[in-house]
């Protein structure tokens, strides 16, 4: 288990126990699935829905319905994934040489200042309350937006700072490591649209 994934505890209640009963074959759905059935449906107007689900749904229950508390869920999960690729490049520093160390060390830094904006995202997100009022929408979720959108354009930066670091032939190194960025970068956007989704309310 990653050391980051302590920072999910905070939100995350501890799981019931297992062997609990079927769900009956019919009469109205339990909290439990109308829980992940909203999950479900907010996930379908992100870019990766797919993704979202997955990564979301574990933690339907504590969601309860709220799409704040969905939106924080998704900024944090992004911190998590984000914090993990940011070890794993400044890891990778002293196996790389000339443009491709300076790079990597860029993009340590980049990625750094965007793991920054994304916990100052969840943050800020864990000071909404449902129901939103209008004057809280307006000035916190507008933080929000601004540092999830730079998050995303730092992780942006982290790769494009390998264009031509080989003279056109991509290292294992870079390959690795700009695959792991598209990836983070999926989880950013669909917290992005999420966020975005709590302007949408009002």
């Amino acid at each position: 288990m990653l050391p980051e994934i302590a920072l999910l505890l905070f939100f995350v209640l501890p799981l019931a126990s297992c062997g609990s009963a079927p769900a009956p074959v019919e009469g109205p759905m339990s909290q439990e699935e109308d829980a992940t059935e909203f999950v479900l449906v907010r996930c379908g107007a992100t870019r990766y829905p797919d993704l979202c689900f997955a990564s979301l749904s574990f933690y339907a229950a504590d969601i309860h319905r709220s799409p704040v508390r969905l939106a924080r869920f998704a900024s944090n999960v992004t911190l998590v994934h984000l914090l993990s690729l940011c070890s794993h490049v400044s890891a990778l520093r002293n196996a790389g040489a000339g443009r491709e160390a300076a790079a990597l060390r860029d993009c340590t830094d980049t990625l750094g200042d965007a793991a920054d904006q994304v916990e100052r995202t969840t943050s800020e997100l864990g000071l909404l309350q449902d129901p939103l009022e209008r004057s809280e929408v307006a000035w916190r979720v507008s933080n929000a937006q601004t540092w999830m959108s730079a998050a995303l354009t730092n992780e942006d930066t982290c790769s494009d700072g390998f264009q031509d670091v080989g003279g056109g032939d991509a290292s294992a190194i870079e390959a690795d490591v700009r695959r792991r960025v598209e990836k983070v970068k999926q989880y950013t956007s669909n917290a992005l649209a999420l966020v975005n989704s709590l302007v949408d309310r009002r």
